[in-house]
């Protein structure tokens, strides 16, 4: 028997590779709101995985709102051009947790009209059982709440029968808070020394190793 009843996964970084998108958008926001911005792709590589208004929290309100609102404008439209690849090997990993009985589900910062488009567009929907966008909570990652929402959905209410699959800090942490486990994917784009640091409970470093964690066999 798994040790777990849900697995739950991040979007960004974590199925598919949308981090340049993301980048790409953050410095059109700036150009088009402030004719630019000296922030450093660190920086702004640091808020990936929170919600925008975490991004553009330094700014007065006004021109955190126009930052936010030319930012979803552009990506929206991007989105729509299918400009996000899915990493190769997703579908098969979630096509194998499926099979094997287990639910699964996404947890992301995203609000749900610009993930809706990926999901759809890469033809993700079928795979998940339950969704929690930006919209279904309070608080957002780093906060547990989101993932304690995606469980409550579910049913489940023991959170270490819970996994969480990410990329970025804001999600390892997200897992600690909520009482789940972790699970690092190799492929992140973020600091990995910084993230091992902390010391999720797996990394995964192919996504046919998932299937294997989840089920306790060999690949």
């Amino acid at each position: 028997m798994s040790k777990y009843d849900l697995v739950l996964y991040d979007l960004d970084g974590t199925l598919w590779d949308s981090i340049p998108l993301i980048m790409e958008c953050f410095k059109k926001a700036y150009e088009v709101v402030l004719g630019g911005t000296d922030r450093t792709d660190e920086d702004l590589m640091s808020f990936i995985g929170r919600p925008l208004a975490d991004t553009f929290h330094m700014h007065d309100e006004e021109t955190s709102q126009r930052l936010i609102d030319t930012y979803l404008e552009y990506n929206c439209a991007r989105l729509k051009e299918n400009a996000i690849p899915i990493f190769p090997g997703i579908y098969d990993m979630l096509s194998k947790i499926r099979s094997s009985g287990m639910k699964q589900g996404i947890v992301t910062s995203k609000r749900e009209s610009s993930a809706m488009i990926t999901i759809d567009l890469l033809d993700l929907n079928g795979y998940f059982d339950t969704r929690v966008f930006r919209e279904a909570t309070e608080r957002a990652k780093p906060h547990g709440d989101p993932l304690i929402y995606a469980a409550k959905t579910m049913g489940i209410t023991d959170m270490s029968r819970v996994l969480y699959v990410g990329d970025a800090v804001p999600d390892l942490l997200s897992a600690r808070d909520a009482g789940a486990d972790f699970a690092l994917v190799s492929w992140t784009k973020m600091d990995r020394e910084e993230l091992e640091g902390l010391k999720p409970d797996y990394i995964i470093e192919v996504p046919e190793y998932l299937p294997c964690i989840i089920t306790g066999t060999e690949l």
